[in-house]
């Protein structure tokens, strides 16, 4: 059976898509940390980030590296986190979460609670600075 993520990139749940190419896509993550936060994945459908092919990891990377610049000037922070959990999606993927301190990116921190309306528009800011 495809993983929530796979039916995103199929198109058959919608998302809030930042950015995407012909191997990644990154789209707001709807439980956030904190405004800003994204999610990069592969297309291809692969449980364990380590077991994504070597090449296709480091293009997952700079993929990130690129949102996350975009991330940044769309919500000024000190810097963009990057965090790698796996366990709640069975489907690689990277967080990407704007930090004013190293506590925005605990995960067991109570997630916001925004309206379809608040996210399209923070996705709108972020890929404005793409």
């Amino acid at each position: 059976m495809a993983s929530i993520f796979s039916k995103i990139v199929a198109g058959e749940i919608p998302s809030h898509k930042i950015a995407e190419n012909d191997k990644f896509f990154a789209f707001l993550d709807i439980n956030p940390l904190v405004k800003g936060h994204v999610l990069v994945i592969p297309k291809q459908e692969i449980d364990y980030i380590f077991d994504v092919p070597d090449d296709d990891l480091a293009e997952m990377i700079v993929f990130a590296k690129h949102i996350a610049v975009a991330i940044k000037k769309a919500f000024p922070c000190i810097k963009v986190g990057m965090g790698v959990l796996g366990l709640e999606v069975r489907h690689a993927h990277i967080h990407l979460v704007p930090m004013q301190s190293e506590k925005d990116l605990i995960f067991s921190n109570p997630k916001l609670k925004l309206t379809n309306e608040e996210l399209a528009e923070i996705a709108a800011k972020i890929r404005q600075e793409l």
